[in-house]
């Protein structure tokens, strides 16, 4: 069985892997060589971002791997993102060349505005990466940088070729709508918190049928812990969970593989991330089955509304999908 293990960009043509690895949480002491690994076993698409604070070593990690020939700088798609203290007109560019400077490359495949959420500036020469918070600040505080002059710094960025392509990020329906009636450079992307407890069915297929390609990270849920609902709800760690480890059994395939096909099986892009070579390239390998109509029933009904990236919950006193 041979499937489409690309999504076709929409400005550039670029293909973007449907799969990839994320760099979140990666610490920087191993990210060199996480990074080189997963790329000597076979992922192809990268996704970082400035706020990660292992730039430096991610950029080591892709620059081995071409400099021994494992692979051409055209072969890799590298992903960053904007942080929020970055949002001002005049501090967009800057952000991004210290980016391509730490990583140690001439452009990135996408960038992306990692939040919607402008905070207030912090110079990158008295704190990388700032983090949400001021230097010794309690609360977070916001500027007044809206997002129309910050896309006009973004498209800019994409005409000059440094980045390939622009996209968004934990952006909902209301402010896509908003943007589009003002983008010159529709986004190329929509990366969201995506899996089985957190579906997010008509914003997968409204993005979507704006041509905009979508991308999930947390596809793992509560990778290996309880949650605890606001609601009352429990929702045990979906890599063990019996209606996944049902259909797992069913393909021969892992849980970890079900659920990253769950979203191919939409047409969205994933991220996962392991630091276990043979668990990288186990969630490679989804590409030679798919989920029937009773698969997805199922796992349908696991939907509970759940988010785990949530501001709000973190003491930020910010909403953000509400």
């Amino acid at each position: 069985m041979t499937q489409e293990q690309h999504i076709v960009l929409n400005r550039t043509g670029q293909k973007m892997p449907l799969c990839g690895f994320g760099c979140w949480k990666v610490d920087p002491a191993d990210a060199e060589e996480t990074i080189y690994n997963a790329i000597k076993a076979g992922v192809r698409l990268i996704d970082g971002a400035g706020d990660y604070g292992n730039e430096v070593e991610v950029g080591r990690g892709i620059n081995k791997a071409i400099k021994e020939g494992i692979v051409k700088r055209e072969d890799l798609f590298v992903v960053t993102k904007l942080w929020n203290t970055f949002h001002a007109k005049e501090n967009v560019r800057p952000a991004f060349d210290k980016q391509l400077q730490d990583m140690g490359l001439s452009y990135v495949d996408l960038y992306l505005i990692h939040f919607p959420v402008p905070l207030k500036h912090v110079a990158i020469d008295a704190a990388y990466p700032p983090g949400w918070y001021q230097i010794g600040a309690k609360d977070i505080e916001f500027e007044r940088s809206p997002m129309q002059d910050l896309w006009r710094e973004m498209e800019k960025i994409a005409e000059s070729g440094d980045a390939k392509n622009i996209g968004i990020s934990n952006f909902n329906v209301q402010l896509i709508l908003d943007l589009l009636t003002y983008a010159n450079i529709k986004p190329a992307t929509l990366q969201v918190e995506l899996h089985p407890y957190l579906q997010q069915k008509r914003l997968v297929e409204w993005v979507q049928k704006q041509g905009i390609a979508v991308t999930a990270y947390s596809s793992f849920g509560p990778a290996s812990f309880i949650q605890l609902t606001d609601d009352g709800k429990t929702a045990e760690p979906l890599l063990g969970h019996p209606v996944i480890k049902t259909i797992a059994e069913k393909h021969g395939k892992s849980t970890a593989q079900v659920l990253l096909r769950w979203s191919l099986d939409r047409n969205v892009a994933v991220i996962p991330k392991s630091m276990n070579v043979e668990r990288t390239k186990s969630n490679l390998d989804i590409f030679n089955f798919t989920l029937t109509e009773e698969d997805l029933a199922a796992i349908a009904k696991l939907e509970l509304g759940l988010r785990f990236n949530n501001p709000d919950s973190y003491g930020f006193e910010l909403p953000l999908w509400s």
